[in-house]
């Protein structure tokens, strides 16, 4: 069965720390596009960052309110994707979903792209 487990959420101060981790099983994700998405109380789902892979090219996007302080990276057994969150804000309080899928350099963004999703974790920023 084709899953992806997050964790790492939880409660931060802002600018403070956390990284979050994917771990995917069920079906190799080697060659798959690898995705974190949000979703805060009372709004939509929002595109974080992705890494995908291209023979030994690697492509790594990211949302303009997180590019400078989060970190999308991958084991090398490509069945981990980690999400490294530095001087988080309040505004980043949200759950975190990854996710995974054949998607084009071009759209990264496009969470209807993705067809493997995690249950995600919780992310609160606050003092």
């Amino acid at each position: 069965q084709e899953q992806l487990v997050e964790s790492g959420g939880g409660l931060v101060q802002p600018g403070g720390s956390l990284r979050l981790s994917c771990a995917a099983s069920g079906r190799t994700f080697s060659t798959y596009t690898m995705g974190w998405f949000r979703q805060a109380p009372g709004k939509e789902r929002e595109f974080v960052a992705a890494i995908s892979w291209s023979g030994s090219a690697q492509t790594i996007k990211y949302a303009d309110s997180v590019k400078g302080r989060f970190t999308i990276s991958r084991d090398t057994t490509k069945t981990t994707v980690y999400l490294q969150m530095n001087r988080l804000k309040p505004e980043d309080t949200a759950v975190y979903c990854c996710a995974a899928g054949r998607v084009g350099y071009s759209v990264l963004h496009a969470p209807y792209l993705y067809d493997t999703w995690g249950q995600g974790t919780q992310v609160t920023v606050s003092s």
